[in-house]
């Protein structure tokens, strides 16, 4: 039987998960900020080593294989970010990962994946090519492990790992836990780990408009995608057709809103993150912020908010921040 149908993601995962990632990576920095007049809190995601939160997932699920599944090597689908993760975690631990890739995706995440060794496979996104198609072959062919960018129990505690650090480090620097946090949201995983990793907090999805399908599909009780025609959007890290069951299961119950931010909000949302906290963040890592500026998602002085990527394109981040 398929290991993932077995398994179920926990907090107990979650905090082994975070165990691993402590072993080898610091924590990203958990950084103050004033929104509104209100004191809030952003963790820069876009500080880890590939610029984005993935390798926390990649990592946990990779030094979980077997000695069997690393010789056979792992194929992974992604835009860029979980495809930098998984090619981060295989270099390091000597296993061999194919990366599938939309032929439109950012330059800086195809050569940042070529860059870690991983071999690129790409597909027709514009066309309509069905990536998760042309992953399957490759497994087939290899008996490969298919490394999910969200619907794998073992990525979902990886990524909650940032969640145990939020927890912390907020502690620390604010005197308690979280009681909101705010996080970018495609198919589901980073949400979905932050739900576990903190079981008292608030978790508020934000997503693109017109890729809102975990919005829709909160709303509806069921798992809706986002249709046929989606808009175009600069939040390539977020253009995820459908979440899966796996999330679905633990979002129901935990997202307390399920929001949607426009391009324009997005864009306010990279230069208040470069102008006030220095950073450059790509769209997709934007959306959270762009929520608590317009003020679609409240803050206090106990609300995180999770900057989960930082890779685009020098030209692409000049456009953005000169509007």
């Amino acid at each position: 039987m398929d290991p993932i149908a077995m398994r179920t993601p926990t907090r107990e995962g979650v905090l082994r998960a975070a165990g691993k990632v402590a072993a080898i990576l610091p924590p990203t920095p958990l950084l103050p900020v004033e929104i509104g007049g209100t004191a809030a809190w952003a963790k820069a995601e876009s500080l880890q080593p590939v610029g984005a939160f993935k390798i926390r997932g990649a990592w946990h699920r990779l030094t979980d294989l077997s000695d069997d599944e690393r010789a056979r090597g792992v194929v992974a689908v992604s835009s860029g970010n979980h495809a930098q993760g998984v090619a981060w975690a295989a270099r390091r631990l000597g296993i061999a990962a194919t990366i599938v890739m939309p032929n439109d995706a950012p330059h800086v995440k195809l050569a940042g994946t070529r860059a870690l060794g991983a071999e690129v496979v790409l597909y027709d996104r514009p066309g309509g090519e069905l990536r998760d198609e042309v992953a399957a072959r490759l497994c087939a062919a290899s008996r490969a492990t298919l490394v999910h960018a969200f619907g794998d129990p073992w990525v979902i505690e990886g990524q909650g790992s940032a969640g145990i650090e939020i927890a912390a480090q907020m502690a620390a620097l604010a005197g308690s836990s979280p009681t909101r946090i705010v996080a970018p949201c495609g198919g589901g995983g980073l949400a979905g780990g932050l739900a576990l990793a903190c079981p008292e907090a608030e978790i508020v999805t934000v997503e693109p408009e017109g890729w809102d399908d975990v919005a829709r599909s909160l709303a509806a009780g069921e798992i809706v995608s986002v249709g046929p025609s989606p808009p175009p959007t600069a939040c390539d890290a977020l253009q995820t057709l459908a979440t899966h069951p796996i999330n679905f299961d633990i979002l129901k119950s935990r997202v307390s809103a399920a929001l949607a931010v426009s391009e324009a909000e997005v864009r306010e949302a990279q230069r208040f993150a470069f102008a006030r906290l220095r950073l450059v963040i790509e769209p997709g890592g934007a959306v959270a912020l762009a929520a608590a500026l317009c003020g679609k998602a409240p803050v206090d002085g106990r609300t995180a908010i999770v900057l989960s990527g930082g890779n685009t394109d020098a030209a692409s981040f000049a456009r953005a921040i000169a509007d």
